[in-house]
């Protein structure tokens, strides 16, 4: 079997394994709810269809919320126009439900790329945040309050029957770093921004009515040294609150709900726990349920809607 035919075999073993245990036990406490994630899709219009087929069955969910994770296009040979950033915002105003939207490198960062057509990462940053990020509420046919930090509008904060959940810009693979001056400073001013709406997210959650913590971001922070200290900061995060912390991701495009986490000597820690969505060319979404009754807190089932190819 080839390599990419067994990727996708193991994928599909995995999923179903995970639906049936999702499905073994329902939420037993009144203030349970799910939500969804999702993230790295579209990348093309191939992936459209899937994608708005995937928000069709999310509408059908009693979902809280939907959060995307970004990467709303791909990385290379696809521009960064603002057409397209209209587009895929008034797809995402299909969802029934609230849909929160954190930026990916593909639609900033990589701007910079000739085949994306050379644009300016910052200035397209910026016109990101005019489309999706114009005020304090989410994206979707049904819109929730949010809050957001003053100088980055696309981190966000809310709080939904006791969990506290926040998003951060850090874009794979290489939090926008090394490609000059200009965009240098920008990353470090971001990363301090990211930093301190962090340390909110965590001061407020220490309170008695907070159960937990989701955190999302675009970036695996696992493949770049430019995200250690960040790992370093989930981890006091979760050792400070002694709740269960649920770290969701995309980037690397494969689905995992695992506890790879480990503390200054290198070993590992069961919480926080890490959630990485589907990604292109697997089009689908997870659905997390949040069951206070639950030791764990977090329960992920797989939906995986197409493989497009």
């Amino acid at each position: 079997m080839s390599k990419p035919r067994a990727r996708i075999a193991a994928m599909f073993l995995l999923s179903a394994t995970l639906a049936l245990a999702g499905c073994a036990s329902q939420p037993t406490s009144k203030d349970a709810f799910t939500f969804a994630v999702m993230g790295d899709a579209p990348y093309n219009e191939r992936e459209e269809a899937p994608f708005l087929a995937t928000i069709e069955r999310m509408n059908g969910e009693p979902l809280a919320f939907v959060v995307h994770v970004g990467d709303i296009k791909a990385g290379s040979n696809s521009r960064c126009s603002d057409e397209l950033f209209e587009k895929r915002k008034a797809q995402f105003n299909l969802s029934k439900h609230p849909f929160i939207y954190t930026p990916g490198d593909n639609e900033w960062t990589d701007c910079r790329r000739p085949s994306n057509g050379g644009a300016d990462p910052l200035e397209r940053l910026a016109k990101l945040r005019e489309v999706f990020f114009s005020d304090g509420r989410s994206l979707g046919a049904s819109r929730i309050d949010t809050a957001f930090q003053a100088d980055l509008p696309e981190n966000r904060m809310w709080t939904h029957k006791g969990i506290r959940f926040v998003t951060l810009n850090f874009p794979g693979p290489d939090n926008n770093v090394g490609h000059g001056p200009a965009t240098d400073a920008e990353a470090r001013s971001r990363t301090i921004a990211n930093r301190e709406w962090l340390e909110r997210a965590v001061s407020e959650s220490e309170a008695g009515d907070t159960r937990g913590l989701v955190v999302a971001t675009q970036a695996n922070p696992w493949v770049s040294k430019e995200f250690a200290p960040f790992l370093r900061e989930m981890t006091a995060a979760a050792a400070r609150l002694r709740k269960p912390v649920l770290f969701v991701h995309g980037d690397t495009h494969i689905f995992r709900f695992d506890t790879p986490f480990v503390d200054a000597s290198g070993q590992p820690v069961a919480n926080p726990a890490r959630l990485e969505t589907y990604g292109s060319p697997f089009v689908g979404w997870e659905k997390v349920t949040v069951d206070p009754d639950d030791v764990k807190l977090f329960r992920v089932e797989p939906m995986l809607q197409a493989i497009v190819r």
